[in-house]
């Protein structure tokens, strides 16, 4: 992935950042080693005070710094503070090995290494090697709000201003700050200098409006507004996300597509980018629910399928119009429960969640934990919007995941057509052995095309149905309309329940962690 795959949207952000990379000076030059970028893709990693976790060495150090550029990281976060005596130095706290930093000397924190034998670097010194000895890896200055007075922040930002611009590094650094009159005031004596806001409490809207370049935020703001990731791709707003440390939440960010991702662990980022690049290539994001809002889940993406008659397959739950015994979503995961309901026609309740919108061609993936117990038939599968074809099987089924509890640790990945289905005992299908379906979260995936449908099962395939192009073509290939997910936990049935039921597993819970489709 290049970087300028990184920002597809926004031309003027892509020649911002560029811009800012091409002023520091190549590291070849410097007489340095080349960029190590063989493990992974760095060119949205912001490397949280350096490099520093994975070696060892001191946060926000001169040698952290220099990890940074080596690994090729778009950018190197660090913190910058100032003295009693006006000197400008690089640490994250306000203290230093017990010294409140605004309040002491320079020459007293100087009385204390960092652990590898470096001083507590001075803002000089982390320039001259960030700008001297960089490659492509931007500083991204964060000015500290004062413990002293809001006036005092103000004057360390001026002393910062000043000091940068001895270097003409105005435009080749990006400051940061959860001070927003300190990115004022630098907009206002700077208004071409990149600012981004790191508290989180004010929307791309009023960013734009204020002059500030973007939106570096705790990834947890965006979960909980995710409209601002939209809003902030319209108005040319960058996206930062920090401290990402998790591959879940690193995978959701590369799928929207932020710019940048803050991180103490950016060796991880760079292989979770070069396995999204790998994976998806110029796929999109089209449909996502994260499940991050608490409550019923959206009635403007699902509804439900409703009733008891047993549904094709002879199953004993009746499925409810999303009761809240049956669907919720709690702690950033949808809950798809089955009941033992004496008040239910045949004992049993539980919730078929239909996708509104149906989609042709593309990835859908559904990472999902699995509940156990024989008589449950949980299911993750697809059937069409329309049934152009007729009815089943002629229109066509893709079941992404079916598990009996009787067969427990296996699940199964089926294609139904009228030329191949369970009745006449011809359905292609694959059936894999996992210990941890129960106890551990899994994703399933496929890709369709219109020559093949390929399952995947955490991102090993599992196998693949091609288009035969018969005559007439819908009888082993009905996959040109488009389909729509549905999730549900049958209880009994003709194959769920070849065993009988134990009731001693209700309730019975799937979980849910997200669904995304890619396109």
């Amino acid at each position: 992935m290049k970087q300028k795959a990184l920002l597809p949207r926004l031309l003027s952000i892509s020649l911002l950042l560029l811009a800012v990379a091409v002023q520091i000076a190549p590291l070849q030059a410097s007489g340095q080693s080349a960029v190590d970028n063989t493990r992974g893709i760095y060119t949205h990693v912001v490397a949280h005070r350096g490099a520093w976790k994975k070696t060892g060495l001191p946060e926000n150090s001169i040698a952290s710094l220099q990890k940074a550029i080596s690994l090729g990281c778009m950018g190197s976060e660090f913190d910058v503070q100032r003295t009693i005596d006006d000197s400008l130095v690089v640490n994250h706290d306000p203290t230093f090995n017990g010294l409140t930093i605004e309040k002491s000397t320079y020459q007293q924190l100087m009385g204390t290494p960092l652990k590898n034998g470096e001083h507590l670097p001075t803002l000089r010194q982390y320039l001259s090697a960030a700008l001297i000895n960089g490659s492509h890896t931007t500083p991204v200055l964060e000015i500290k709000p004062s413990v002293v007075s809001k006036a005092r922040a103000i004057q360390t930002t001026k002393a910062i201003l000043g000091m940068v611009s001895q270097f003409k590094a105005i435009q080749k650094i990006i400051f940061i700050s959860f001070d927003y009159e300190v990115l004022r005031e630098i907009h206002r004596q700077y208004p071409n200098a990149i600012t981004q806001y790191l508290n989180g409490d004010k929307s791309p809207a009023t960013l734009k409006a204020d002059g500030i370049s973007g939106a570096d935020y705790h990834y947890s703001v965006f979960q909980k507004h995710p409209d601002w990731i939209r809003e902030a791709k319209d108005k040319s707003i960058m996206l930062n996300a920090w401290t990402v440390d998790d591959t879940l939440t690193i995978d959701w960010l590369l799928a929207n597509e932020f710019d940048a991702i803050t991180t103490n662990k950016p060796e991880l980022v760079a292989a979770r980018a070069a396995r999204h690049a790998k994976i998806y290539g110029h796929k999109k994001l089209v449909f996502s629910d994260e499940f991050n809002q608490g409550g019923a889940p959206d009635r403007n993406f699902w509804k439900y399928d409703t009733g008891s008659h047993g549904w094709g397959n002879h199953e004993l739950e009746n499925y409810t119009d999303g009761d809240r015994n049956n669907v919720f979503i709690k702690s950033g995961l949808l809950h798809i429960v089955a009941q033992k309901d004496a008040n239910q026609p045949k004992g049993y309740s539980s919730v078929r969640m239909v996708q509104k919108k149906g989609f042709l061609f593309g990835r859908l993936e559904v990472r999902a934990k699995l509940p156990p117990g024989r008589g449950l038939w949980p299911a993750i599968w697809l059937l069409p919007d329309r049934f152009s074809y007729g009815g089943w099987p002629a229109s066509g089924e893709i079941d992404l995941m079916e598990n009996v509890g009787y067969n427990p640790d296996s699940v199964f990945f089926t294609i139904h057509t009228e030329k191949y289905n369970h009745v006449k005992g011809t359905q292609k299908s694959k059936g894999i052995f996992d210990s941890t379906l129960y106890s551990r979260f899994h994703t399933y995936a496929l890709e369709w095309t219109p020559e093949k449908i390929t399952f995947f099962l955490d991102d090993h395939k599992v196998f693949s149905f091609a288009n035969e192009h018969g005559v007439p073509g819908y009888k082993s290939w009905p996959y040109d309309n488009p389909f729509h997910l549905i999730l549900n936990i049958a209880v009994g049935g003709d194959w769920g329940g070849k065993h009988g039921i134990d009731n001693n597993v209700f309730p019975a819970t799937m979980l849910v962690d997200y669904v995304r489709v890619y396109q």
